[in-house]
């Protein structure tokens, strides 16, 4: 008997389209299984908290940050002391995308995602790592936060659309600062006044991101408009940015407040930066020793050195590791903490 070519045209067409359901269904709940461990990660501890190690270790100074060590403890909050920074570290059950901490409190960014969209849970934690509150949710990719010394204020920084800021006007941010007792956003820095050379700016391609506290009134960031980028000084009573020098970004002021560190663009292709060091008081800028390309935003160790991240494997593979280098343009750069990410000193 002769086959009927459209009858096998169609079960050809109909096995394929079975074929194609099957693998798109299985594609769509292993990716759903992947979000919801991760989330629930996010939620709580998946491993038993080191309360012993962890109360030795930050009785005296230490540095916080998250460890990105293959197995168990991945993605969770560690801490080291200074003077030990390659040694055994103390884990916390808190499990954080970015996270910064002082002696009162610590801010955790923690990915809350969907198949449909990707927020970020901003979570302020206790000393003891087991309780704190929600402050707010916020959509994109929230990559910068930094604390007030005194611990009253955190400002979180989200990138609006897209996974790259490699030149301005490419992104939109979404930078806020936000007394911790809160628990919606704070103030936008969009809603204070920007002056540049003298003159007020309200341009629509205004963006903001990079917040480092003096205190809980001054504070410095990056404003980004017209394709340059500053440094500038805000006030959070007034609600004033006033721009100090071009080519800054994601600055980190020092202990002793006389100096930022900084990412200068200058003539390098988009996506790259070199760690520099501008003194408030005499204006001079200083290249470090580090001539690799730095995307994060640095940490002080103390008034004379810096930490920071880089990746040391395929970006997908999440590895990092977090360096030191002289703040003077001397010395050379080393690794301080293996397979960490996102640092911050408590003294």
């Amino acid at each position: 008997m002769t086959a009927d070519p459209a009858r096998s045209r169609r079960v050809r067409a109909f096995v394929f389209l079975a074929v194609m359901l099957l693998a798109v269904g299985g594609s769509v709940a292993y990716v759903a299984r992947a979000y919801g461990d991760r989330v629930r990660a996010s939620s709580g501890p998946d491993r038993a908290d080191t309360a012993a190690d962890l109360a030795a270790v930050t009785a005296r100074p230490h540095v916080v940050f998250r460890s990105t060590a293959p197995g168990p403890a991945e993605g969770h909050v560690a801490a080291v002391p200074v003077d030990a920074a390659g040694g055994p570290r103390a884990v916390t059950p808190a499990v954080c995308d970015r996270v910064y901490a002082t002696r009162a409190h610590a801010v955790c960014l923690a990915a809350e995602a969907t198949l449909n969209a990707r927020t970020y849970r901003v979570r302020v934690l206790d000393p003891g790592w087991t309780s704190g509150h929600d402050l707010f949710r916020t959509p994109g990719l929230s990559s910068r936060t930094r604390l007030s010394p005194s611990g009253a204020l955190v400002a979180t920084t989200a990138f609006v659309y897209g996974d790259s800021y490699n030149s301005p006007g490419k992104f939109s941010t979404r930078t806020t600062i936000t007394p911790v007792g809160d628990t919606r956003a704070g103030t936008d820095l969009e809603n204070y006044t920007l002056t540049i050379d003298g003159r007020v700016t309200r341009n629509p391609d205004r963006n903001f991101w990079g917040v480092t506290f003096a205190d809980d009134e001054t504070f410095y960031a990056t404003a980004a408009t017209g394709r340059h980028t500053y440094l500038v000084r805000g006030s959070v009573r007034a609600r004033t940015l006033t721009a100090l020098r071009r080519d800054v970004e994601c600055p980190s002021l020092s202990p002793d407040g006389t100096r930022i560190a900084f990412k200068k663009h200058g003539t390098l292709a988009d996506g790259e930066w070199r760690l520099a060091v501008y003194d408030l008081r005499t204006t001079r800028e200083t290249l470090t020793a580090e001539t690799r390309s730095v995307d994060d935003q640095a940490e002080w160790l103390d008034d004379t050195h810096l930490l920071y991240g880089l990746r040391t494997g395929p970006v997908k593979s999440g590895t990092t590791d977090i360096w030191t280098v002289d703040a003077s343009g001397g010395g050379t750069p080393r690794i301080f903490i293996p397979q960490g990410w996102s640092p911050s000193v408590i003294r």
